[in-house]
């Protein structure tokens, strides 16, 4: 049985500086990171010191007003928006956020364009606590009987605001019935989001927990060892595809096949309504290296080509259900989604 701690937390702002939580340092060390501006929090971004879909738009969100307040003028303001949009191509609560406080700081104009970047940035990390809070009730609603939950990579308080996404429903189960609540959590490679951050935030949550290789989750699934699959999400497309971390896709045609429910669980920001379908989003490409090796021990043959996608997109057939903070389309359908974005 793990024991529990205090809850985590990803970031932290005073008002004028952000600090994160460096998630590459994890599970052995806490690191903070000071940010101060676009370039230092894109970079923060594109090395994934910050990951998860939520919490780089709320840090990003961050980074641009602190770029425009550290240089007020409307140069500083789209350059930074450009810069930071820019920092990972898949996750489309990035742009929806840059979007957002781009927009505010243009409509307040020049004298109050940093504070009114500021105030905005304030709003989407207030939205996005009060979106996983209303995630993990709807979620643990519509997964009331389930007691052994599979998930992958990692999508609690590192990867979203307040207790995350899918992870937020895992320990809302957990909550209402915390002595049967099991979690089965893929380790994810190639860079262990699953073993490193979930793992790691289910200890501090005292939330029983088994470590699983990636490769032998669907064989598990078949053998009637989990009641449920739940993930969380990068991009939803108009249709209800979805677009997570690379595994995902397999981890729903195993649903389908043992018949237990898939379920995606993200907030609104993640639903990029101008995309029609799935294959239309574009799939991050990662460097070779991560595949190659890791934590500094090459594992390949010198000169070995390597394909490192890290994400795929899951058809909307399969999914039982999305979960948001409005509710839950179920299935998703072009019908249902645009329901909950009404």
């Amino acid at each position: 049985m793990a024991v529990a701690t205090e809850p985590a937390v990803a970031l932290r702002w005073d008002g004028r500086a952000l600090s994160v939580l460096d998630q590459t340092r994890l599970p052995g060390r806490e690191a903070w990171l000071t940010l101060t501006g676009a370039e230092d929090t894109a970079a923060a971004i594109r090395r994934l010191a910050v990951r998860g879909a939520p919490l780089i738009g709320m840090v990003a969100a961050y980074g641009l007003a602190m770029e425009v307040t550290r240089r007020p003028g409307l140069g500083a303001l789209e350059d930074g928006a450009e810069l930071l949009a820019g920092a990972r191509p898949t996750a489309v609560n990035l742009v929806w956020a840059v979007e957002r406080v781009r927009a505010t700081a243009l409509a307040a104009g020049p004298v109050s364009m940093a504070a009114a970047a500021r105030a905005e940035a304030e709003r989407i990390h207030a939205e996005e606590d009060a979106a996983s809070a209303a995630i993990a009730r709807h979620g643990a609603d519509l997964l009331a009987g389930a007691r052994r939950v599979l998930t992958i990579c990692n999508t609690g308080a590192l990867a979203a605001g307040g207790a995350g996404t899918a992870l937020a429903v895992i320990l809302e189960l957990h909550r209402r019935a915390p002595a049967e609540v099991r979690v089965l959590a893929c380790e994810t490679r190639p860079l262990l989001q699953g073993a490193r951050l979930t793992a790691w935030e289910l200890t501090r949550a005292g939330v029983r927990h088994e470590l699983v290789v990636d490769s032998a989750a669907a064989g598990l699934i078949r053998r009637g060892e989990a009641d449920a699959v739940i993930a969380g999400t990068d991009r939803v497309a108009a249709n209800g595809d979805v677009a997570n971390k690379v595994g995902t896709y397999g981890l729903a045609l195993a649903a389908r096949a043992a018949g237990i429910p898939f379920v995606i669980a993200g907030p609104v920001s993640s639903i990029d309504a101008a995309l029609p379908d799935g294959d239309r989003i574009e799939i991050e490409e990662r460097g070779a290296e991560e595949v190659l090796g890791f934590g500094g021990v090459t594992v390949a043959p010198p000169g070995t080509a390597v394909r490192n996608p890290a994400f795929d997109v899951t058809p909307a057939g399969l999914v039982t259900a999305l979960v948001t903070e409005r509710g839950v389309a179920a299935p998703p359908t072009a019908a249902s989604i645009a329901e909950l974005l009404a």
